[in-house]
């Protein structure tokens, strides 16, 4: 129950995060708030982890395959392409599209495996709930 609470409020976080940032980009510039959103999110990670953690930073060093650290890198471009999209699909429209390919992708990922994740089986309901997903969409565009 509280993996479908934290995604629920995961999801309406991304929602307002992506206006806000729109609304910053339209202000100062793509780069200035994908950069600012980065610092204050590290910021509050810092933040956190001297109350909460204090797990050794060094462990870092350790994580293998070393690609598995380039979060970072991918999440300042997840922040630019939601910007973009809400800025020229609005909210909506745009977040729709994102969970559809979040969803398609992740499949792709657990039915072959990828990135260390324990393969799962391919399932046709499945494909079939992705495909009432793009269903969606062109009912929501028109």
């Amino acid at each position: 129950m509280w993996g479908i609470l934290i995604a629920l409020l995961s999801g309406a976080l991304m929602s307002i995060q992506g206006v806000f940032n729109t609304q910053v980009t339209e202000q100062t510039g793509i780069w200035v708030s994908a950069g600012w959103v980065q610092l204050t999110a590290f910021l509050t990670c810092l933040l956190m982890w001297m109350f909460t953690g204090r797990e050794p930073i060094g462990d870092l060093m350790q994580v293998r395959p070393w690609y598995m650290l380039s979060g970072g890198v991918i999440g300042a471009f997840i922040t630019y392409t939601v910007i973009r999209s809400m800025g020229s699909l609005g909210p909506a429209r745009a977040a729709l599209l994102i969970v559809v390919a979040q969803i398609l992708v992740a499949y792709v990922i657990e039915v072959f495996g990828m990135f260390g994740v324990e393969k799962a089986g391919f399932e046709w309901k499945k494909v079939l709930g992705a495909l009432v997903a793009v269903a969606g969409i062109a009912i929501f565009q028109y």
